[in-house]
């Protein structure tokens, strides 16, 4: 397991989230999340300009072992998604913290605050 960022905002879920320029969050999966899956080998994301709510269900990530659905980790738009990822999932695998997903442009930075930081996180992946 790969040393948790510090700067990330970790959902129980296992996505990962960080807020950067312009209330624009960052969103991948965690490292635990890939591990868990495995090899993936495909990722439905979202619509660029598609309206989310917090917790919504939003996109997928497929494995040779299973699929798991991803949540958004707040109520935006989503401004970009990466389209590497439709060509080379395995990204994810490779570098789980460095590879994001897609973003979301909010209102409501503050929903961040709901989510565990790296020591919680960690706590409740090794319950």
């Amino acid at each position: 397991m790969s040393d948790m960022p510090e700067n990330l905002k970790y959902a129980k879920s296992h996505e990962w989230s960080v807020l950067e320029e312009n209330n624009t969050v960052r969103v991948g999966i965690t490292d635990f999340a890939q591990a868990q899956l495995g090899d993936l080998v495909y990722i439905d994301l979202p619509e660029v300009g598609r309206q989310l709510t917090a917790g919504e269900q939003c996109a997928v990530v497929e494995s040779v072992k299973t699929a798991s659905d991803l949540f958004s980790p707040v109520t935006g738009v989503v401004t970009a998604i990466n389209e590497e990822l439709e060509d080379s999932p395995e990204q994810v695998n490779d570098e789980p913290f460095a590879t994001w997903l897609f973003c979301i442009k909010t209102e409501s930075p503050e929903q961040l605050n709901s989510l565990m930081d790296a020591s919680a996180y960690q706590l409740m992946i090794d319950e």
